[in-house]
Formats: C-alpha cells, structure tokens, sequence
C-alpha cells in the first residue's frame, strides 16, 4: 500500500486557497527514540496525508529497548496546548496516546468533552514500567474518563484483558467480542486488538519441531464490538522485537477516520500500513526495530539488482530476522 494524500474538498474557484488536508490532535508523549510517543505520531499522520496537530503530555526517558522513568508535564499546561490551537485550527480526529498522569488524563478529557462528534481512537501501551501508586490511578482515570469517549479502543490483548478484565481467571484468554463487551460498559464503540496469540498451523514448513523445524505461528488483530468480531488480520509471527507499533497503527486509524474513511476499510488499511512499516524497519540502536512510515517513498531496487550495489551495507543477520516475509507483528 502506498499511501496517498487525503482528499480534500474540491472548489469552483481555481484561484481560491485549496483547502488543508484532515487535521489529527494528537495527545502523547515525547519520545526521545523518535520511535513512539508524539514523534511516531506525526511521522505517521504526515505519511498517511494528513497533518497532526501535537500536544505533549508527559517526557519520557527511553531507549530503542526499555521506556525507565518519565518527566510529568503540568495538567494546565497540556489542556492550554490544546485549546490554544484548538481556537484557530478545525480537526477532523482524535488520536490519544499516553497522558503521563491521571490529572492529566483528567484535562484531556475535558477537552474531549467539548468536541465529541470527533473520532477518537484511543491507544492504551504497555505501562509496566511505571509505579504501582501511579499506574492505577492513571488506569482509573483512563478507564472512567476516556473510554467514555472512545470510538476505538487500540492495544495489545494482554495490555487490554489486564486493564479491561482484571479479575480474569479463566484458563483460555479473554476473546475480542469479551474485551469489546467490557470496554463498551464504559461507552467504547469497538477495540481493535493486536497481538491475539493463535494455535501453530498443524504441518506448516513441511515439518514438525521433532524434524527440527518448528511450525508457523500466527497472532491475530481482530476489530470487534460488543456483537462480535468484525474483521481483522492474521500476521505470521517472528523472534524480532518492534517498538512503536501500537502508536502506528492507532495514528494511522486516526488518519483515515479523520479523512472521512468508514471504520471496516480503515482498519483494514491502517492494519496493511503498520504491517509494512514493520516490514520496512530499522534498529537504529541496540534495541529494537522501528517502523518506517515512509517506506512507500524509499525508490525500489533496479530490475535485476535485488537491493545491491546501492552503497548501503549488506545486513547483518540479525537485521534479516523476520524480514521479507508479509503480514508479521511485533
């Protein structure tokens, strides 16, 4: 999929002002591994043709491996952000991303409030690193100020059973449909759930792990309501580590519902654009692999060259792993 600029409404009058592309406010943090956080957002809502509108809520203190601590960013400063350019710039989306502390997602909320014929697609990550008296309140908040809000609800099934189903204690995992019943007790339309471990394909790769080779696993990424699934994608699983995929794939949903795009499809093409910014990837430290969004504007290699003779280095193998393959996740 090669992204193209949203549409734009035409005019009669060739000599008057075309009008701006979809404008996505986006709340989250800043990342210093220009990964996640607000710089993956507006890599990815610039690659999707729309324009991002940025308020930063919280300084996170990361690398490409591990997120350690954070920097809180006064709750009056993040809603004045917002309603600043909110008084000058018309939006067509929402894109909520992590918001540092529960007075913070307190202000966002108000400001939410305001607005709430927006889509709002809301990204819960992985908060594993934070202190325990600080990550329940903000959970807290999240769940009864937020999800009120949300139209569609992004995150990891094991990020999204911990927060929406707590007291889980059934052997097999929580399905989306269950996850979707939960979130909509608390007014989210639908979540879209990444990461959904599926059972390996009996005989895939020609062999069995008794030959030495194991067989294929699949996850999948499922969109559902409270009535069920609704669509989705199966990725054939790998070793390698990728960070920002959450934070794409929601940005990127943004994009399209804020370009008037129906959910289904959107989901759909959102899904097709993080697959292949994994695909494109590259590690630029010593931790994990980073999307890139642009890879739709990288030139292919010349017929018969295969990539070589371009002046970059041959990968190393670690580089390679999970590579050249479609439809794989973090």
């Amino acid at each position: 999929m090669t992204p193209e600029p949203l549409p734009a409404t035409a005019t009669d009058d060739p000599a008057a002002e075309p009008p701006p592309p979809a404008c996505v406010m986006c709340f989250n943090a800043s990342d210093p591994s220009g990964a996640g956080g607000m710089a993956g957002d507006v890599a990815t809502i610039a690659a999707m043709g729309a324009h991002a509108l940025p308020v930063v809520t919280s300084i996170v203190m990361r690398d490409t491996a591990d997120t350690f601590d954070q920097h809180e960013i006064d709750a009056d400063a993040v809603a004045e952000q917002a309603r600043t350019i909110l008084e000058d710039v018309t939006i067509s989306g929402w894109k909520v991303g992590f918001l540092g502390n529960a007075d913070n997602v307190s202000a966002v909320a108000e400001v939410l409030s305001d607005y709430t014929e927006i889509p709002l697609v809301a990204y819960l990550p992985n908060l594993s690193w934070m202190e325990e008296d600080a990550l329940q309140p903000y959970l807290d908040a999240f769940r009864e100020l937020i999800l009120p809000a949300t139209e569609v609800l992004v995150g990891s099934h094991k990020t999204l059973q911990d927060f929406l189903l707590p007291e889980w204690d059934n052997e097999r995992p929580a399905s989306a449909r269950e996850l979707a019943v939960a979130a909509g007790e608390h007014g989210t339309r639908y979540v879209l759930v990444t990461g959904i471990m599926l059972a390996p394909k009996a005989g895939a790769r020609g062999g069995n792990s008794t030959a030495g080779t194991p067989p294929e696993q699949y996850i999948d990424n499922v969109l559902a309501s409270p009535q069920g699934a609704i669509t989705g994608e199966k990725f054939e699983r790998f070793d390698a580590a990728f960070m920002a995929a959450g934070d794409t794939l929601s940005a990127a949903l943004a994009s399209l519902l804020a370009a008037g795009s129906e959910l289904q499809p959107a989901v759909g093409e959102a899904l097709s654009f993080l697959d292949q910014s994994l695909d494109a990837g590259f590690r630029p430290g010593m931790g994990h692999i980073v999307p890139d969004r642009f890879f739709w504007a990288l030139p292919p290699p010349e017929e018969g060259e295969d990539g070589e003779g371009n002046g970059m280095p041959e990968p190393e193998p670690e580089d390679l792993k999970g590579k050249g393959t479609p439809r794989r996740v973090h």
